[in-house]
C-alpha cells in the first residue's frame, strides 16, 4: 500500500511457484473481455515519419539498465531517452509495463535481448495509458510473445480500436489495435513469478489512466515502486467540448488521490519527470541506491496540480462567449 505523505508537456508530452499469470475472474470488480474483434492497423508511415522528426529524443537509443533489485529480479529500464518502457523479468516468464510508440515493439524486444531475457517469454502486457506513445508497440510485442494484455476499463476501448478517445477520427493520434485479455480494476492485482503489481486507477489524462506499484528488495530492503500513468493535459480538450464526459472531475478525483503518496522510487512513462538521466548518471557513479527518493513523486503531482488548474482557466477563457 502506497505510504502518505503527511504534509499537506507538446503533445502528449508530456520470482516463484506460480506457471503462468493469475488472470481468474473476479467477477465482482473484473472480467475477461468479449470485445469486437481488434480492426487492423491504420497507423501510416508518413505519421510515424511525422513523430520521428517532431520527437527525437522518443527514438534515442538509451541502453538498458535495472533500477532496482538484484539476482536478476527487479525493475529494468528498456525505454528511449524520451519515452519509458520497463521490464519486470520473473523465473516464469515476464511482465512489461508500455510497448512505446507504434514502430517500437522490436525495439523493446531487442532491449530485452540485451539483458539476457527472450521477448518471446514475456507473459504479461500492462499498459499504463491508450495514447499512441505509450500503447503503440503492445501489439506487435502481444503478436511476438503470445502476453496476456491486462488495462482498465476506461481505455479498453481506445486500446482495442487504435484511436485518441474524444479525437477518434484524428489519424495522426492513431495507434495499432491490440486485443485487451483482462479487464483490471482499481486497487487489483496481477501477480506472476512471485511479482505482484497492484493497479491505481488514476484517470484525467485518459479516461482509464492506470499507475501500477510493486515491492522490490535490494540490499535485504524492500522498497515500493510507483509506475505513475500521467496528469497532465496535453492534448486534451477539459471543456467545450471536453475529451470525454467527466475528465474535469477525474483529474480532480486523481490528484485528491494520489498528492500525499511517497513511494520509494517514483517512475513513469516519460523519463524526464523523474530524472532519469541524473539518477542514472549517479548510479553509474556507485550510488545503487539513486532512484530512491520518497520526496520525489510529492513534487511532481504538485506541479501537475497547479499546471492543471492553469490549463482549466485557460481552456474557460477561450470557450466563454
Amino acid at each position: 500500500m502506497l505510504k502518505m505523505r503527511w504534509l499537506a508537456l507538446p503533445l502528449l508530452a508530456l520470482a516463484a511457484c506460480t506457471t503462468g499469470p493469475d488472470l481468474k475472474d473476479n467477477r465482482k470488480n473484473s472480467s475477461i473481455t468479449n470485445a469486437e474483434p481488434v480492426p487492423e492497423n491504420r497507423v501510416s508511415a508518413a505519421n510515424l515519419a511525422k513523430w520521428l522528426e517532431d520527437n527525437a529524443s522518443w527514438y534515442a537509443a538509451v541502453e538498458p539498465f535495472q533500477i532496482i533489485g538484484e539476482k536478476g529480479a527487479g525493475v529494468y529500464y528498456v525505454g528511449t531517452r524520451g519515452l519509458a518502457m520497463f521490464f519486470i523479468p520473473t523465473q516464469d516468464g515476464h511482465i512489461v509495463i508500455d510497448g512505446g510508440m507504434p514502430d517500437q515493439g522490436p525495439l523493446v524486444a531487442e532491449s530485452i535481448s540485451k539483458l539476457g531475457y527472450d521477448p518471446k517469454d514475456i507473459k504479461i502486457l500492462l499498459n499504463s495509458h491508450a495514447h499512441l506513445d505509450h500503447s503503440g508497440g503492445l501489439a506487435d510485442l502481444k503478436a511476438m510473445s503470445g502476453a496476456q494484455m491486462i488495462a482498465s476499463e476506461g481505455d479498453r476501448s481506445a486500446l482495442e480500436g487504435g484511436f485518441y478517445l474524444g479525437s477518434e477520427e484524428t489519424e495522426f493520434l492513431y495507434a495499432p489495435p491490440v486485443k485487451v485479455d483482462r479487464i483490471i480494476a482499481d486497487g487489483e492485482t496481477v501477480s506472476h513469478g512471485g511479482v505482484t503489481l497492484t493497479a491505481h486507477l488514476t484517470p484525467g489524462h485518459s479516461r482509464g489512466c492506470t499507475t501500477w506499484t510493486m515491492d522490490v528488495v535490494q540490499g535485504g530492503k524492500t522498497y515500493e515502486v510507483l509506475f505513475f500513468c500521467s496528469a497532465t493535459v496535453a492534448a486534451n480538450r477539459l471543456v467545450s467540448p471536453p475529451q470525454y464526459e467527466g475528465i474535469v472531475d477525474d483529474y480532480r478525483t486523481t490528484f485528491d488521490k494520489t498528492r500525499d503518496w511517497t513511494p520509494d522510487i517514483f517512475l513513469a512513462n516519460h523519463p524526464g519527470f523523474f530524472g532519469m538521466k541524473k539518477k542514472r548518471e549517479q548510479q553509474k557513479a556507485g550510488n545503487a541506491l539513486a532512484f530512491v527518493d520518497d520526496q520525489a513523486f510529492g513534487k511532481v503531482i504538485t506541479r501537475l496540480e497547479i499546471w492543471f488548474n492553469d490549463a482549466l482557466k485557460k481552456q474557460m477563457e477561450a470557450a466563454a462567449p
